[in-house]
C-alpha cells in the first residue's frame, strides 16, 4: 500500500497521545432539560481537545461519525493551530489563516486531519462508520490517511452528492455540482448498511393484469446466457403453440420438471393472449423488502445546498441568505446517512459540527421512528452557541415561522411504462388529492428532470411544532495537570478524575450507570472491565488528599473486596498504609495505583 507523506507528518503522527485531558463543563444555562454528560452533547472547544476528552466515557461506543470538515479550497479562512511543539509548527501557527497562496496548506490540512481521524478511529465501536465530505480539493490525500489509519481493507464506498440543481455560469472550466462522501467502516467484516425504504417507484412496477390472488408482481427472464445443463428443453403455451427452447445462445434457468411445477403454480407469465414466449411472475411480496443504497445520491432524493441555506434561513433569525452558515448541509442528506448507519439506539459524533445539521436529523430521525438516537456536537466557533445550539433548541422546542411548509406527498420517477399507464399515474394523484388536500392550503404537482412530484403547502404563520430532545451545552475545563494537581491549584471533580483514570487504566469506556459514590467518604466504585473492579479514594480537596482517610488500609481492601468479588480490585488513592505484601498474605486481590504519579505513568504509557 503506497502511504501518503506530508511536511510535519513525523510531529503530528502519535500527536493526539500527547493533548492534555481537559473536562468537559457542563453549562446548565445553555442547556436543554438536566445537564448529564451521557446524553446528548454539544460542545464549544477545539475538537481535537474535545476528542479526547470524550474517550473516557466514549471510546468504542460511537456507532456513526459524521464530518464536514474545511475543504481546504483556499478561501475559507480556516486555521492551523494545534499546538505541536516543533519550530516548523510554530511557524506555521504564525501564518494564519491559511489562504490559497499558501503554498503547504494541503500539508497543514494533512497535519490538521491526522490526529483528529486517530481519535475518531478510537471513539468509534467495532460496528461503527465514518463519513466524511470533500471535493476533490483533498478527497484523495484523505483517503490515503483514512486507508492508514482505518486500513485499506475497511473503505466502504465513495458516494456522490448531487448538490446542485442547476450547474453555475460563473465556472470558469466544469460546473462543480458534486461532492465526495466518503464512507470507512471500523472492521467491514461485521459492519453492513441498513437496506433504505422501497420507493413508490419501485413498487409502481408490479402490477397484477391477471388478478393473481398473491398480489402485484412483475415479469422478468426466465431465461440466461449462463451454461444450464438442463436448460434446453422444448415448452408449450397455453394456446397450444409449442416452443422449442430459449432464444439462440440462452439457457432455461431452471429444469424442465421445476418449470412445469412452476407453470402450474400459475408463476410463468404466457402473456395476456396466452401464447408469448414464457416469463417468471416475481411478486411483490417474495421481494427483499428494502433497497440496497447506492453511491449516486441525487438532490432529489436528499436535498441540494440551496434547500439547506432556506432550511437554515426559516429556523433562524438571519437578515438576509448572506449572513447563513456558508456551507450548510441539508437535513436531508444526514438523514440518509442515519438510515444507513445507525438504529433506534445509535450515538451519533459530529466533530465539524457547523450549523448543527447532524443534530437536527438526529432529533428528526427519533421523532419519526421514536428511537432514543444520542448525538454528540463539537464546534470551536463562537457561533457554537448562537448558530449550532440555538438551531437545536428552536428544532426541538419549537419555532416562531412565517411562510410556505412544504410535505412531500410523491416522488417519482417518470418511466415510459408510466406514460403507457397516464390513467393509473392520474388516479394515483387524484387519490392523494381526495386523502390528503384538506390538510394544506395548495397541492403542487410538477414535473423537472424526469420526476414527478406532488407537495402539499401550508402557510404557517404560527409555530413550527418541536421535534422534542434534550443535550447539555459544554464547554472544555482546564487540563488536568500533574503539577496543579500536586499544589491544589486545580482538582478536577470525582466523576470526571474516575472516568480519565478508568480509562487510562483499562482502556475502556466507563460506563456512567456503574458509578457509586460514597461522598462523604470519598470512596467511589468506579466500575467493573474485563480485568478489574476499579475504585478511586477521592475528593477534589487538598485537606481531605493530605488526610489519613484519604488512603489505602486493610479495612478498606477488605471492604472492596467482599463488595465486588470475582476479579482482581484495581484501587486508585493519594497513599496506602498496608503493604501489598501483607494484601497478599492476607489472601486480597488488590493492586494500588498511587495518585497523582498513577495518572501521569498512564498519560505517558
Amino acid at each position: 500500500m503506497s502511504e501518503l507523506n506530508f511536511k510535519g507528518k513525523e510531529f503530528v503522527f502519535n500527536h493526539h497521545l500527547a493533548v492534555p485531558h481537559r473536562p468537559l463543563v457542563p453549562d446548565a444555562a445553555k442547556s436543554i432539560g438536566t445537564p448529564r454528560l451521557d446524553g446528548n452533547l454539544v460542545i464549544h472547544g477545539d475538537n481535537l481537545h474535545a476528542l479526547k476528552s470524550l474517550l473516557p466515557m466514549y471510546a468504542g461506543k460511537v456507532d456513526c461519525v459524521f464530518i464536514d470538515p474545511p475543504y481546504n479550497t483556499g478561501n475559507e479562512g480556516w486555521c492551523y493551530n494545534d499546538n505541536v511543539n516543533s519550530p516548523m509548527m510554530q511557524e506555521w501557527l504564525r501564518s494564519n489563516p491559511i489562504g490559497i497562496e499558501d503554498g503547504l496548506r494541503h500539508d497543514k490540512w494533512c497535519a490538521m486531519m491526522w490526529p483528529r481521524l486517530r481519535l475518531l478511529h478510537e471513539l468509534l465501536g467495532e460496528a461503527g462508520s465514518i463519513w466524511i465530505t470533500l471535493d476533490d480539493n483533498e478527497v484523495h490525500r484523505a483517503r490515503s490517511m483514512l486507508d492508514s489509519i482505518f486500513g485499506e481493507s475497511n473503505f466502504v464506498a465513495t458516494c456522490i452528492w448531487h448538490k446542485n440543481f442547476s450547474p453555475k455560469p460563473s465556472a470558469q472550466f466544469f460546473s462543480e455540482d458534486h461532492d465526495y462522501l466518503l464512507v470507512y467502516a471500523k472492521n467491514k467484516e461485521i459492519w453492513r448498511p441498513n437496506l433504505l425504504e422501497r420507493t413508490e417507484d419501485m413498487d409502481a412496477r408490479f402490477t397484477n393484469p391477471d388478478n393473481d390472488h398473491r398480489g402485484p408482481w412483475m415479469s422478468g427472464d426466465i431465461s440466461a446466457r449462463n451454461y444450464y445443463g438442463e436448460g434446453s428443453y422444448s415448452v408449450t403455451a397455453p394456446s397450444g403453440r409449442v416452443i422449442d427452447g430459449p432464444p439462440s445462445g440462452r439457457y432455461w434457468t431452471v429444469s424442465q420438471a421445476k418449470f412445469l411445477e412452476m407453470d402450474r403454480d400459475k408463476r410463468i407469465w404466457w402473456g395476456e393472449e396466452g401464447d408469448n414466449r414464457p416469463r417468471l411472475k416475481r411478486f411483490l411480496t417474495d421481494v427483499q423488502q428494502g433497497r440496497v443504497p447506492q453511491t449516486l445520491w441525487r438532490f432529489q432524493e436528499v436535498g441540494h445546498t440551496q434547500d439547506a441555506k432556506k432550511e437554515l434561513l426559516s429556523i433562524l433569525d438571519f437578515a438576509s441568505s448572506d449572513d447563513v452558515f456558508v456551507t450548510p448541509k441539508p437535513v436531508g442528506l444526514l438523514r440518509r446517512i442515519l438510515d444507513l448507519a445507525t438504529t433506534e439506539h445509535s450515538i451519533v459524533l459530529d466533530s465539524f459540527a457547523g450549523s448543527g445539521t447532524t443534530a437536527h436529523a438526529v432529533l428528526a430521525a427519533n421523532k419519526a421512528d421514536g428511537g432514543e438516537r444520542k448525538f454528540i456536537l463539537v464546534e470551536c466557533e463562537d457561533y457554537a452557541d448562537s448558530l449550532t445550539a440555538e438551531r437545536i433548541r428552536r428544532v426541538s422546542q419549537g419555532y416562531a415561522y412565517q411562510g410556505n411548509h412544504r410535505v412531500e406527498l410523491m416522488q417519482r420517477s417518470l418511466t415510459f411504462t408510466d406514460l403507457r399507464n397516464a390513467d393509473r399515474l392520474l388516479h394515483d394523484i387524484a387519490a392523494i388529492e381526495n386523502l390528503e388536500g384538506s390538510q394544506y392550503d395548495r397541492l403542487e404537482k410538477k414535473v423537472k428532470d424526469g420526476v414527478l412530484l406532488v407537495e402539499g403547502v401550508k402557510q404557517i404563520t404560527e409555530r413550527m411544532e418541536g421535534l422534542g430532545g434534550e443535550f447539555t451545552y459544554c464547554t472544555l475545563g482546564a487540563a488536568v495537570d500533574m503539577d496543579r494537581m500536586l499544589t491544589g491549584e486545580h482538582l478536577p471533580s470525582f466523576d470526571q478524575l474516575g472516568a480519565l483514570l478508568y480509562h487510562m487504566a483499562t482502556n475502556e469506556a466507563m460506563q456512567p450507570a456503574a458509578l457509586a459514590l460514597d461522598q462523604a467518604a470519598g470512596i467511589g466504585y468506579l466500575g467493573e472491565s474485563a480485568q478489574y473492579h476499579v475504585w478511586l479514594i477521592y475528593k477534589p480537596e487538598l485537606q481531605f488528599l493530605q488526610s489519613r482517610e484519604a488512603a489505602l488500609t486493610m479495612a478498606k481492601a477488605q471492604a472492596f473486596v467482599a463488595a465486588k468479588p470475582g476479579k482482581k480490585q484495581l484501587v486508585f488513592a493519594p497513599a496506602k498504609f498496608v503493604s501489598q505484601r501483607l494484601l497478599g498474605a492476607a489472601g486480597l486481590a488488590v493492586e494500588f495505583a498511587p495518585l497523582p504519579w498513577a495518572l501521569y505513568r498512564a498519560e505517558r504509557g
